[in-house]
Protein backbone atom coordinates (compact mmCIF):
# COMPACT_ATOMS: atom_id res chain seq x y z
CA UNK A 1 0.00 0.00 0.00
CA UNK A 2 1.23 3.44 -0.85
CA UNK A 3 1.16 6.23 1.67
CA UNK A 4 0.41 9.79 0.79
CA UNK A 5 2.73 12.63 1.68
CA UNK A 6 0.83 14.08 4.62
CA UNK A 7 2.37 17.51 4.17
CA UNK A 8 0.27 17.82 1.01
CA UNK A 9 -2.92 17.60 3.05
CA UNK A 10 -2.15 20.34 5.58
CA UNK A 11 -4.65 23.15 5.29
CA UNK A 12 -6.54 21.44 2.48
CA UNK A 13 -9.74 19.48 2.41
CA UNK A 14 -10.26 16.35 0.39
CA UNK A 15 -12.55 18.32 -1.90
CA UNK A 16 -9.85 20.94 -2.50
CA UNK A 17 -7.36 18.24 -3.46
CA UNK A 18 -9.78 16.60 -5.85
CA UNK A 19 -10.75 19.93 -7.40
CA UNK A 20 -7.08 20.74 -7.96
CA UNK A 21 -6.51 17.27 -9.41
CA UNK A 22 -9.46 17.75 -11.76
CA UNK A 23 -7.94 21.02 -12.93
CA UNK A 24 -4.60 19.26 -13.56
CA UNK A 25 -6.34 16.52 -15.56
CA UNK A 26 -8.25 19.18 -17.55
CA UNK A 27 -5.05 21.12 -18.32
CA UNK A 28 -3.39 17.91 -19.55
CA UNK A 29 -6.41 17.12 -21.73
CA UNK A 30 -7.02 13.85 -19.90
CA UNK A 31 -10.42 14.49 -18.32
CA UNK A 32 -13.15 17.03 -17.80
CA UNK A 33 -14.67 16.47 -14.36
CA UNK A 34 -16.83 18.96 -12.49
CA UNK A 35 -18.05 19.24 -8.92
CA UNK A 36 -21.81 18.75 -8.74
CA UNK A 37 -23.29 21.60 -6.72
CA UNK A 38 -25.73 20.68 -3.99
CA UNK A 39 -28.98 22.58 -4.61
CA UNK A 40 -29.91 24.82 -1.67
CA UNK A 41 -32.65 27.32 -0.89
CA UNK A 42 -31.42 30.37 1.03
CA UNK A 43 -33.46 31.39 4.07
CA UNK A 44 -31.39 34.28 5.42
CA UNK A 45 -28.91 36.40 3.49
CA UNK A 46 -26.47 38.90 4.97
CA UNK A 47 -27.08 41.72 2.49
CA UNK A 48 -24.07 43.74 3.58
CA UNK A 49 -21.58 40.90 2.96
CA UNK A 50 -23.68 39.03 0.39
CA UNK A 51 -23.42 35.75 2.28
CA UNK A 52 -26.06 33.11 2.82
CA UNK A 53 -26.34 32.68 6.59
CA UNK A 54 -29.13 30.08 6.67
CA UNK A 55 -30.31 27.65 3.99
CA UNK A 56 -31.75 24.19 3.52
CA UNK A 57 -31.05 21.48 0.97
CA UNK A 58 -33.69 21.35 -1.77
CA UNK A 59 -33.20 17.66 -2.53
CA UNK A 60 -30.77 14.84 -1.96
CA UNK A 61 -27.62 15.14 -4.01
CA UNK A 62 -26.42 12.29 -6.19
CA UNK A 63 -22.62 12.17 -6.34
CA UNK A 64 -19.91 14.77 -5.79
CA UNK A 65 -18.33 14.71 -9.27
CA UNK A 66 -19.37 13.94 -12.83
CA UNK A 67 -17.72 14.25 -16.23
CA UNK A 68 -15.81 12.41 -18.92
CA UNK A 69 -12.39 10.79 -19.21
CA UNK A 70 -11.23 10.27 -22.78
CA UNK A 71 -14.85 9.89 -23.90
CA UNK A 72 -15.90 7.66 -20.99
CA UNK A 73 -18.63 9.07 -18.73
CA UNK A 74 -17.61 8.92 -15.06
CA UNK A 75 -19.19 9.86 -11.76
CA UNK A 76 -17.85 9.50 -8.26
CA UNK A 77 -18.35 10.49 -4.68
CA UNK A 78 -15.50 11.42 -2.34
CA UNK A 79 -15.57 10.10 1.22
CA UNK A 80 -13.13 10.60 4.07
CA UNK A 81 -12.72 8.16 6.93
CA UNK A 82 -10.52 8.79 9.98
CA UNK A 83 -10.10 5.12 10.93
CA UNK A 84 -9.36 1.94 9.00
CA UNK A 85 -13.08 1.00 9.06
CA UNK A 86 -15.48 2.62 6.58
CA UNK A 87 -19.15 2.75 7.67
CA UNK A 88 -21.53 2.00 4.80
CA UNK A 89 -23.94 4.49 6.38
CA UNK A 90 -21.72 7.13 4.70
CA UNK A 91 -23.14 5.99 1.35
CA UNK A 92 -26.85 6.63 0.89
CA UNK A 93 -29.38 4.51 -0.96
CA UNK A 94 -30.12 7.31 -3.47
CA UNK A 95 -26.39 7.51 -4.26
CA UNK A 96 -26.20 3.76 -4.84
CA UNK A 97 -29.26 3.95 -7.10
CA UNK A 98 -27.72 6.82 -9.11
CA UNK A 99 -24.38 5.03 -9.52
CA UNK A 100 -26.10 1.80 -10.61
CA UNK A 101 -28.19 3.68 -13.16
CA UNK A 102 -25.10 5.56 -14.34
CA UNK A 103 -23.31 2.27 -15.03
CA UNK A 104 -26.40 0.89 -16.78
CA UNK A 105 -25.91 3.81 -19.21
CA UNK A 106 -22.33 2.59 -19.89
CA UNK A 107 -20.67 5.03 -17.49
CA UNK A 108 -18.18 4.25 -14.73
CA UNK A 109 -19.15 4.97 -11.10
CA UNK A 110 -16.86 4.75 -8.09
CA UNK A 111 -16.04 6.11 -4.66
CA UNK A 112 -12.79 7.90 -3.99
CA UNK A 113 -11.94 7.13 -0.37
CA UNK A 114 -9.40 8.87 1.81
CA UNK A 115 -8.41 6.98 4.95
CA UNK A 116 -6.96 9.94 6.80
CA UNK A 117 -5.73 7.89 9.78
CA UNK A 118 -3.73 5.69 7.41
CA UNK A 119 -3.01 8.55 5.00
CA UNK A 120 -4.19 6.48 2.02
CA UNK A 121 -6.36 7.12 -1.03
CA UNK A 122 -8.42 4.28 -2.46
CA UNK A 123 -10.41 3.85 -5.69
CA UNK A 124 -13.49 1.77 -4.79
CA UNK A 125 -15.23 0.57 -7.94
CA UNK A 126 -18.99 0.12 -7.79
CA UNK A 127 -18.73 -3.69 -8.13
CA UNK A 128 -16.58 -3.89 -5.01
CA UNK A 129 -18.88 -1.51 -3.13
CA UNK A 130 -21.84 -3.70 -4.18
CA UNK A 131 -20.26 -6.72 -2.41
CA UNK A 132 -20.08 -4.82 0.88
CA UNK A 133 -23.57 -3.36 0.33
CA UNK A 134 -25.06 -6.83 -0.26
CA UNK A 135 -23.30 -8.23 2.81
CA UNK A 136 -24.90 -5.46 4.88
CA UNK A 137 -28.34 -6.07 3.35
CA UNK A 138 -27.98 -9.79 4.12
CA UNK A 139 -27.49 -8.98 7.82
CA UNK A 140 -23.69 -8.83 7.83
CA UNK A 141 -21.29 -6.07 8.79
CA UNK A 142 -22.44 -2.50 8.23
CA UNK A 143 -18.90 -1.45 7.38
CA UNK A 144 -15.74 -2.75 5.78
CA UNK A 145 -12.15 -2.76 6.95
CA UNK A 146 -9.23 -1.39 4.99
CA UNK A 147 -7.66 -4.87 4.93
CA UNK A 148 -10.71 -6.22 3.03
CA UNK A 149 -9.94 -3.99 0.05
CA UNK A 150 -8.14 -5.02 -3.14
CA UNK A 151 -4.64 -3.67 -2.53
CA UNK A 152 -4.08 -2.95 -6.23
CA UNK A 153 -6.60 -0.07 -6.04
CA UNK A 154 -4.71 1.99 -3.46
CA UNK A 155 -3.56 5.07 -5.31
CA UNK A 156 0.17 5.66 -5.62
CA UNK A 157 1.46 9.18 -5.12
CA UNK A 158 4.03 10.63 -7.45
CA UNK A 159 1.86 10.42 -10.56
CA UNK A 160 2.13 14.15 -11.29
CA UNK A 161 -1.26 14.95 -9.74
CA UNK A 162 -2.47 15.31 -6.18
CA UNK A 163 -4.99 12.43 -6.16
CA UNK A 164 -4.23 10.11 -9.10
CA UNK A 165 -7.66 8.51 -9.42
CA UNK A 166 -7.25 7.97 -13.18
CA UNK A 167 -4.80 5.24 -12.19
CA UNK A 168 -7.66 3.45 -10.39
CA UNK A 169 -10.02 4.09 -13.30
CA UNK A 170 -7.56 2.49 -15.71
CA UNK A 171 -7.28 -0.64 -13.52
CA UNK A 172 -11.07 -0.70 -13.18
CA UNK A 173 -11.51 -0.62 -16.96
CA UNK A 174 -8.98 -3.44 -17.43
CA UNK A 175 -10.80 -5.70 -14.96
CA UNK A 176 -14.29 -5.33 -16.47
CA UNK A 177 -15.88 -8.12 -18.46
Amino acid sequence: MATWNSRGLRGSTLEDLINRTNEQYREKGLALIQKVPTPITPIKIDQEHRHITLAYFEKKSTVDYIGAVQGIPVCFDAKECQTDVFPLANVHEHQMRFMREFEQQKGIAFLLLYFSGENLFYYLCLRELEKFWKRREDGGRKSFRIDELDSSFFLENGQGVLVPYLEGLQKDLMTRD
